[in-house]
């Protein structure tokens, strides 16, 4: 049992990367045209304009179908009434959403399935049955969970590759986002982008060894924040760790909010997201090593910085602050 369990945390590493198949894009779909009124999409690769993601529902809208390799800020604009986030997902070479609705699609559903029903052994067997190509698919950051009608802004590295940006936040039903539509590829190509590495105003360290840290206590204003992944793993719901900035009404529990961050609960990531709380953005998940920056404007009051993991105060991946 012990290697059953070995195998599950591997093959459901990239768990959300399989909602996909369900509602995948063909490959040569056209891009939705309609962005949010007045804004300038035009993209230069010798510049450092953002990539400008908008949501009106359940759908990503982009500007264009590649990115140039090298730092890139993506801006996402989530003017919709649900909570949402932006992952992006490296697709390992000559993989694309078409492999995954044929190879990885029927195992997972069936394996899912058994899941439910409590077959374990079966279970297993049927994960087992996914193809070698999905253990590399890697996690290159992205934005975190944003409030309706609330924008952030991330910068990350892209290596050049065919990349997934998904949302996997559950709709009351329990279907997740990506199955409603949330899903969308995008290709980064070998021309390097000249934007420079930003400088950042606060650090954030997070891994397995002493949690999420702030070098210090932001104050009041916009703020560019980096943060570095000491080390990355699979947690006990099979997601790795990551940052999101949350901000606090006063009486808000966070022990609700802390259990809505699991997905593997019934009710977690299902919206709407708890009362008594504003998700500002932050960070998804990178590889070991790697740093990404994320901006957001503070005001005011108290704040946390939480992980999408379960236990996170015995793991130190929830750490409350205020900015006065």
């Amino acid at each position: 049992m012990k290697a059953y369990s070995i195998l599950i945390r591997k093959m459901i590493f990239s768990l959300f990367v399989l909602c996909i198949a369900f509602s995948c894009k063909n490959e040569n779909s056209k891009r939705t045209e309609s962005m949010q009124e007045g804004v300038d999409n035009e993209q230069n690769a010798q510049t450092s304009k953002p990539f400008i993601v908008t949501t009106s529902a359940m759908e990503f809208n982009l500007p264009k179908d590649t990115l140039n390799a090298g730092w890139n800020t993506i801006e996402y604009r989530n003017n919709s009434n649900e909570t949402h986030f932006l992952l992006l997902e490296k697709y390992p070479e000559g993989k694309t959403l078409a492999d995954t609705e044929k190879e990885i699609g029927p195992p997972f559903q069936k394996g899912m399935d058994l899941v439910t029903e409590g077959k374990m052994d079966d279970a297993m067997a049927a994960f087992g049955e996914l193809p070698e190509w999905f253990q590399k698919v890697e996690f290159y950051g992205g934005v975190g969970l944003i409030s309706p009608r609330t924008s952030s802004t991330v910068t990350v590295a892209l290596d050049p590759g065919y990349y997934v940006m998904e949302c996997y936040v559950k709709m009351p039903d329990g279907r997740f986002h990506s199955m409603e539509g949330m899903v969308e590829d995008i290709v980064v190509v070998e021309e390097k982008n000249s934007m420079a590495e930003p400088e950042a105003d606060y650090t954030i360290k997070i891994g397995t060894e002493g949690g999420i840290s702030l070098d210090q206590t932001p104050e009041a204003g916009r703020h560019m924040f980096r943060v570095e992944f000491t080390d990355q793993k699979a947690h006990e719901n099979f997601m790795q760790h990551d940052v999101h900035l949350v901000r606090m009404q006063p009486g808000a529990d966070v022990n609700i909010l802390a259990e809505w961050m699991n997905w593997l609960d019934p009710e977690g990531f299902k919206t709407p997201a708890p009362e008594g709380f504003k998700f500002l953005g932050g960070m998804q998940e990178l590889s070991a090593g790697r740093y990404g920056f994320f901006e957001a404007e503070l005001q005011k009051g108290n704040y946390m910085l939480i992980a999408e993991v379960p236990g996170q105060k015995d793991k130190e991946m929830l750490q409350e602050f205020e900015v006065n």
